[in-house]
Protein backbone atom coordinates (compact mmCIF):
# COMPACT_ATOMS: atom_id res chain seq x y z
CA UNK A 1 0.00 0.00 0.00
CA UNK A 2 3.12 2.34 0.74
CA UNK A 3 4.22 2.15 -2.93
CA UNK A 4 0.98 2.75 -4.71
CA UNK A 5 0.40 6.12 -2.41
CA UNK A 6 3.62 7.43 -3.48
CA UNK A 7 3.61 6.31 -7.14
CA UNK A 8 1.49 9.60 -8.19
CA UNK A 9 3.64 11.99 -6.10
CA UNK A 10 6.11 11.55 -8.63
CA UNK A 11 4.12 13.20 -11.38
CA UNK A 12 2.86 15.68 -9.41
CA UNK A 13 6.21 16.89 -8.48
CA UNK A 14 7.51 16.68 -11.88
CA UNK A 15 4.59 18.44 -13.00
CA UNK A 16 5.20 21.07 -10.06
CA UNK A 17 8.83 21.54 -10.93
CA UNK A 18 7.88 21.76 -14.61
CA UNK A 19 5.24 24.83 -14.10
CA UNK A 20 7.50 26.42 -11.42
CA UNK A 21 10.46 26.86 -14.00
CA UNK A 22 8.33 28.04 -16.66
CA UNK A 23 7.33 30.64 -14.78
CA UNK A 24 10.26 31.42 -13.10
CA UNK A 25 11.55 31.94 -17.16
CA UNK A 26 8.81 33.83 -18.07
CA UNK A 27 9.44 36.39 -15.20
CA UNK A 28 12.91 36.54 -16.23
CA UNK A 29 11.70 37.43 -20.08
CA UNK A 30 9.25 39.64 -19.11
CA UNK A 31 10.07 41.93 -16.14
CA UNK A 32 12.33 43.82 -18.13
CA UNK A 33 9.86 43.87 -21.41
CA UNK A 34 6.85 45.07 -18.74
CA UNK A 35 9.88 48.11 -16.95
CA UNK A 36 10.43 49.30 -20.44
CA UNK A 37 6.69 49.81 -21.02
CA UNK A 38 5.77 51.30 -18.08
CA UNK A 39 8.65 53.75 -18.24
CA UNK A 40 7.69 54.66 -21.50
CA UNK A 41 4.40 55.70 -20.32
CA UNK A 42 5.79 57.95 -17.40
CA UNK A 43 6.49 61.63 -17.36
CA UNK A 44 10.25 62.48 -17.17
CA UNK A 45 9.14 64.24 -13.71
CA UNK A 46 7.99 60.45 -12.57
CA UNK A 47 11.30 58.92 -13.71
CA UNK A 48 13.42 61.66 -11.93
CA UNK A 49 11.24 61.23 -8.73
CA UNK A 50 13.61 57.70 -8.81
CA UNK A 51 10.27 55.71 -7.77
CA UNK A 52 9.92 51.61 -8.21
CA UNK A 53 10.86 50.16 -11.72
CA UNK A 54 7.64 48.36 -11.53
CA UNK A 55 5.53 51.42 -10.40
CA UNK A 56 2.52 52.07 -12.40
CA UNK A 57 2.34 55.88 -14.57
CA UNK A 58 -0.07 58.39 -13.42
CA UNK A 59 -1.40 58.73 -16.74
CA UNK A 60 -1.88 55.38 -19.00
CA UNK A 61 -2.94 57.62 -21.97
CA UNK A 62 0.47 59.21 -22.11
CA UNK A 63 1.75 59.17 -25.48
CA UNK A 64 3.98 62.32 -25.63
CA UNK A 65 7.40 59.94 -25.58
CA UNK A 66 6.48 58.14 -28.14
CA UNK A 67 5.30 61.24 -30.27
CA UNK A 68 9.14 62.32 -29.53
CA UNK A 69 11.07 58.89 -30.14
CA UNK A 70 9.21 58.48 -33.50
CA UNK A 71 10.01 62.17 -34.51
CA UNK A 72 13.67 62.79 -33.50
CA UNK A 73 14.76 59.40 -33.33
CA UNK A 74 14.13 59.21 -37.14
CA UNK A 75 12.54 55.93 -36.82
CA UNK A 76 10.48 56.59 -39.91
CA UNK A 77 13.74 56.44 -42.10
CA UNK A 78 15.22 54.11 -39.75
CA UNK A 79 12.67 51.56 -41.11
CA UNK A 80 12.94 52.59 -44.58
CA UNK A 81 15.99 51.64 -44.47
CA UNK A 82 15.59 48.33 -42.67
CA UNK A 83 12.83 47.10 -44.83
CA UNK A 84 15.08 47.81 -48.16
CA UNK A 85 17.31 45.52 -46.50
CA UNK A 86 15.31 43.19 -45.33
CA UNK A 87 13.83 42.63 -48.44
CA UNK A 88 17.20 41.95 -50.44
CA UNK A 89 18.39 40.11 -47.98
CA UNK A 90 15.23 37.49 -47.75
CA UNK A 91 15.03 37.14 -51.06
CA UNK A 92 18.79 36.37 -51.82
CA UNK A 93 19.15 33.97 -48.64
CA UNK A 94 16.50 32.24 -49.81
CA UNK A 95 17.44 32.12 -53.48
CA UNK A 96 21.01 31.11 -52.66
CA UNK A 97 20.37 28.95 -49.87
CA UNK A 98 17.59 26.73 -51.57
CA UNK A 99 19.87 26.38 -55.07
CA UNK A 100 22.47 25.51 -52.90
CA UNK A 101 21.26 22.60 -51.03
CA UNK A 102 19.10 21.78 -54.11
CA UNK A 103 22.81 21.34 -55.58
CA UNK A 104 24.32 19.71 -53.04
CA UNK A 105 21.37 17.02 -52.42
CA UNK A 106 20.59 16.33 -56.26
CA UNK A 107 23.80 16.40 -58.06
CA UNK A 108 26.89 14.02 -57.43
CA UNK A 109 30.25 15.86 -58.07
CA UNK A 110 33.86 15.57 -57.07
CA UNK A 111 34.40 17.05 -53.53
CA UNK A 112 30.79 16.95 -52.23
CA UNK A 113 31.63 15.80 -48.73
CA UNK A 114 34.41 18.36 -48.73
CA UNK A 115 31.60 21.10 -49.34
CA UNK A 116 29.39 20.12 -46.56
CA UNK A 117 32.28 19.49 -44.25
CA UNK A 118 33.78 23.14 -45.04
CA UNK A 119 29.86 24.30 -44.70
CA UNK A 120 30.26 23.03 -40.95
CA UNK A 121 33.77 24.65 -40.22
CA UNK A 122 32.02 27.87 -41.23
CA UNK A 123 29.68 27.31 -38.51
CA UNK A 124 32.00 26.83 -36.09
CA UNK A 125 34.35 29.94 -36.73
CA UNK A 126 33.52 33.05 -34.84
CA UNK A 127 32.33 35.29 -37.12
CA UNK A 128 34.39 38.33 -35.28
CA UNK A 129 37.57 36.83 -35.96
CA UNK A 130 36.95 37.99 -39.84
CA UNK A 131 35.68 40.97 -39.30
CA UNK A 132 39.28 42.55 -40.05
CA UNK A 133 39.29 40.41 -43.86
CA UNK A 134 35.45 41.19 -44.15
CA UNK A 135 35.95 44.96 -43.66
CA UNK A 136 38.85 44.56 -45.97
CA UNK A 137 36.74 43.35 -48.74
CA UNK A 138 33.40 45.28 -48.29
CA UNK A 139 35.48 48.52 -48.42
CA UNK A 140 37.48 47.48 -52.24
CA UNK A 141 34.45 46.84 -53.55
CA UNK A 142 33.33 50.67 -52.71
CA UNK A 143 30.34 49.28 -50.57
CA UNK A 144 31.28 50.74 -46.98
CA UNK A 145 28.81 53.17 -46.21
CA UNK A 146 26.09 52.00 -48.67
CA UNK A 147 23.13 49.77 -47.81
CA UNK A 148 24.41 47.01 -50.31
CA UNK A 149 27.13 45.88 -47.68
CA UNK A 150 24.96 44.64 -45.16
CA UNK A 151 22.67 43.24 -47.67
CA UNK A 152 25.79 41.11 -49.06
CA UNK A 153 27.18 40.01 -45.64
CA UNK A 154 23.51 38.77 -44.89
CA UNK A 155 23.21 36.90 -47.90
CA UNK A 156 26.90 34.99 -47.99
CA UNK A 157 27.20 34.27 -43.69
CA UNK A 158 23.90 32.26 -43.60
CA UNK A 159 24.89 28.76 -43.62
CA UNK A 160 21.73 27.73 -41.18
CA UNK A 161 19.20 27.97 -44.06
CA UNK A 162 21.53 25.72 -46.14
CA UNK A 163 20.52 23.07 -43.62
CA UNK A 164 16.92 23.85 -43.47
CA UNK A 165 16.87 23.56 -47.24
CA UNK A 166 19.08 20.63 -47.46
CA UNK A 167 16.63 18.93 -44.52
CA UNK A 168 13.49 19.52 -46.95
CA UNK A 169 14.54 18.74 -49.92
CA UNK A 170 15.38 14.86 -48.85
CA UNK A 171 12.22 14.58 -48.66
CA UNK A 172 11.49 15.46 -51.72
CA UNK A 173 11.20 11.90 -53.81
CA UNK A 174 13.97 11.90 -56.64
CA UNK A 175 11.30 10.07 -58.82
CA UNK A 176 9.59 13.75 -59.29
CA UNK A 177 13.19 15.25 -61.07
CA UNK A 178 13.26 11.97 -63.24
CA UNK A 179 9.48 12.39 -64.54
CA UNK A 180 10.36 15.89 -65.50
CA UNK A 181 13.71 15.45 -67.06
CA UNK A 182 12.30 12.87 -69.21
CA UNK A 183 9.69 15.39 -70.18
CA UNK A 184 12.71 17.44 -71.42
CA UNK A 185 13.35 19.91 -68.73
CA UNK A 186 16.83 20.82 -67.19
CA UNK A 187 18.26 21.24 -63.66
CA UNK A 188 17.42 24.72 -63.68
CA UNK A 189 13.09 24.24 -64.70
CA UNK A 190 12.95 21.09 -62.35
CA UNK A 191 14.48 23.34 -59.16
CA UNK A 192 12.20 26.53 -60.12
CA UNK A 193 8.80 24.68 -61.07
CA UNK A 194 8.87 21.81 -58.90
CA UNK A 195 11.35 22.09 -55.78
CA UNK A 196 11.16 25.34 -55.41
CA UNK A 197 7.05 25.40 -54.63
CA UNK A 198 7.30 22.41 -52.10
CA UNK A 199 9.97 24.31 -50.26
CA UNK A 200 7.15 26.52 -49.03
CA UNK A 201 7.24 25.63 -45.32
CA UNK A 202 11.00 25.86 -45.75
CA UNK A 203 10.86 29.42 -47.39
CA UNK A 204 8.59 30.47 -44.61
CA UNK A 205 10.66 29.04 -41.62
CA UNK A 206 14.19 30.87 -43.35
CA UNK A 207 12.09 34.04 -44.10
CA UNK A 208 10.70 35.06 -40.41
CA UNK A 209 14.20 33.42 -38.55
CA UNK A 210 16.60 35.60 -41.03
CA UNK A 211 13.96 38.60 -40.82
CA UNK A 212 14.20 38.51 -37.41
CA UNK A 213 17.73 37.89 -37.25
CA UNK A 214 18.37 41.02 -39.77
CA UNK A 215 15.75 43.41 -37.62
CA UNK A 216 17.55 42.95 -34.74
CA UNK A 217 21.37 42.93 -35.88
CA UNK A 218 23.01 46.05 -34.42
CA UNK A 219 27.07 45.41 -35.37
CA UNK A 220 26.98 44.98 -38.79
CA UNK A 221 25.06 47.86 -40.24
CA UNK A 222 26.73 50.37 -37.31
CA UNK A 223 30.10 48.98 -38.20
CA UNK A 224 29.38 49.37 -42.13
CA UNK A 225 26.92 52.26 -42.20
CA UNK A 226 28.05 55.03 -40.09
CA UNK A 227 26.36 57.93 -41.93
CA UNK A 228 23.06 58.90 -39.89
CA UNK A 229 21.27 58.83 -42.70
CA UNK A 230 22.14 54.99 -43.58
CA UNK A 231 20.50 54.27 -39.78
CA UNK A 232 18.27 50.67 -39.49
CA UNK A 233 16.15 50.38 -36.44
CA UNK A 234 18.21 49.19 -33.90
CA UNK A 235 21.12 51.84 -35.05
CA UNK A 236 18.59 54.76 -34.94
CA UNK A 237 17.90 53.79 -31.52
CA UNK A 238 21.38 53.97 -30.43
CA UNK A 239 22.28 56.97 -31.87
CA UNK A 240 18.77 58.37 -30.29
CA UNK A 241 20.45 57.91 -26.53
CA UNK A 242 23.12 60.35 -27.16
CA UNK A 243 20.78 63.65 -26.95
CA UNK A 244 18.16 61.84 -24.91
CA UNK A 245 20.67 59.88 -22.59
CA UNK A 246 19.06 61.15 -19.69
CA UNK A 247 15.92 61.13 -20.44
CA UNK A 248 14.78 56.95 -20.15
CA UNK A 249 11.26 57.55 -20.55
CA UNK A 250 11.73 59.04 -24.27
CA UNK A 251 14.64 55.91 -24.39
CA UNK A 252 11.86 53.38 -23.29
CA UNK A 253 9.21 54.47 -26.12
CA UNK A 254 11.98 54.07 -28.85
CA UNK A 255 12.42 50.96 -27.19
CA UNK A 256 9.19 49.92 -27.06
CA UNK A 257 8.50 51.01 -30.78
CA UNK A 258 11.58 49.14 -32.29
CA UNK A 259 10.00 45.99 -30.37
CA UNK A 260 6.77 46.32 -31.99
CA UNK A 261 6.99 45.24 -35.03
CA UNK A 262 9.33 42.05 -34.27
CA UNK A 263 7.18 41.12 -31.70
CA UNK A 264 3.67 41.37 -33.87
CA UNK A 265 5.09 39.49 -36.56
CA UNK A 266 6.98 36.73 -34.25
CA UNK A 267 3.59 36.47 -32.67
CA UNK A 268 1.36 36.08 -35.77
CA UNK A 269 3.75 33.40 -37.70
CA UNK A 270 5.16 31.73 -34.76
CA UNK A 271 3.60 28.51 -36.00
CA UNK A 272 5.35 28.61 -39.21
CA UNK A 273 8.49 28.73 -37.18
CA UNK A 274 7.92 25.66 -35.20
CA UNK A 275 6.27 23.83 -37.71
CA UNK A 276 9.19 24.75 -40.03
CA UNK A 277 11.85 23.28 -37.93
CA UNK A 278 9.95 20.22 -36.59
CA UNK A 279 9.03 19.05 -39.92
CA UNK A 280 12.19 19.61 -40.92
CA UNK A 281 13.50 17.58 -38.27
CA UNK A 282 12.07 14.59 -39.23
CA UNK A 283 12.53 14.68 -42.90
Amino acid sequence: MSTLTQRPRRPFVARTLVYASLVVASLVVLTPLVVVFLTSLKTSREVADGGRALSLPHDWLNLHNYVTAFADGHLLMAFGNTAFILAFSITGTVLIGSMTAYAVDRFDFRGKKLVMGLFLVATLVPGVTTQVATFQVVNSFGLFDTRWAPILLYMGTDILSIYIFLQFIRGIPRSLDEAARMDGANALTIYWKIILPLLKPAVATVVIVKGITVYNDFYIPFLYMPSEGLGTMSTALFRFRGPFGAHWEDISAGTVLVILPTLAVFLFLQRYIYNGFARGATK
